[in-house]
């Protein structure tokens, strides 16, 4: 992890998951699905953000210009996690207080959430769990040096949008999500791709690549249930940095929960942890530190 993942360059299995993303599109079961259109403020947002200057002033006019996202970034920042002092009362203020990359994430959240819907009742908690999911792995990201907090962030919130994404555009995905959680012989992406010739994965992967998020963040989301990766030469290492990651995260808002540990964390947590070279006994200190960031949402 000697580089940051925003800087990493396209490698050619991150160029390949592309490829197959762009080919099921255009003639496989993907065609006929439903993507919303990113939207034109997240658009902007991640335009001023590239720069290698961020663009303060035009995030600040974004911000302004979006009455329910300018209330979420007050809130926010005068919030018991962040509040010092007097409450902040402009948008400018509150973007001092939070900080680029803790602004940047509120109105990521805020703008995601109203584009891409999860009225149906599987998937009641989906956004504050996905809100969860980002915020640990935001706290994670700053304690393993190269991983960029914004897209461990974003990798968070988006790791599972195939999912409501699913549940809009494919018939039957309602029935689908109750077989796939009750069945115990097969993964829950097996029953999808039985029902469907595609699961959430692939879709998430493919709101990532034609909302033009990040190619890592990309790859992680096509491969975050493909956990035997973890350590293979052909991967980025910035993948398998993303996904080792979200499955600590995963894991961590499980207790937080008061659930039991998934499949996955019981399979793969011994690989995870080696890739991130973590000792298991540093989780325990992580969940506490962690624990108020989870409180909050």
């Amino acid at each position: 992890m000697s580089t940051t993942l925003a800087e990493a360059p396209l490698r050619p299995s991150t160029q390949k998951i592309q490829t197959e993303l762009d080919q099921a599109r255009r003639s496989g079961p993907l065609q006929a699905l439903v993507i919303p259109p990113c939207p034109e403020l997240l658009a902007r947002m991640q335009q001023a953000l590239q720069q290698a200057e961020p663009d303060l002033e035009e995030v600040a006019r974004i911000a302004s210009s979006d009455v329910a996202m300018a209330a979420a970034l007050l809130k926010s920042a005068n919030s018991a996690l962040h509040s010092c002092g007097q409450p902040v009362q402009t948008i400018g203020q509150a973007m001092n207080r939070l900080g680029l990359d803790q602004t940047a994430a509120e109105m990521r959240a805020c703008l995601v959430q109203r584009a891409i819907r999860s009225s149906s009742p599987h998937l009641q908690r989906f956004w504050q769990r996905s809100t969860k999911r980002a915020v640990a792995l935001g706290g994670i990201a700053q304690r393993l040096p190269g991983l960029s907090a914004d897209l461990a962030h974003t990798y968070g919130l988006f790791c599972h949008v195939g999912m409501p994404v699913m549940m809009q555009s494919v018939r039957g995905y309602s029935g689908t999500l109750v077989e796939a959680g009750a069945r115990l012989d097969r993964p829950f992406i097996a029953t999808e791709n039985a029902n469907h010739r595609t699961d959430h994965a692939v879709v998430g992967a493919l709101v990532a690549r034609v909302w033009r998020l990040s190619p890592t963040v990309m790859a992680a989301i096509r491969r975050h249930h493909d956990l035997d990766m973890l350590g293979d030469e052909d991967t980025d290492p910035d993948v398998h940095t993303l996904v080792a990651a979200g499955l600590v995260a995963e894991h961590l808002m499980r207790r937080h929960e008061g659930l039991d540990p998934d499949a996955d964390w019981i399979q793969h947590s011994a690989r995870a942890l080696g890739w991130l070279t973590l000792p298991p006994e540093e989780l325990q200190a992580w969940e506490e530190d962690l624990r108020p960031l989870m409180d909050a949402v």
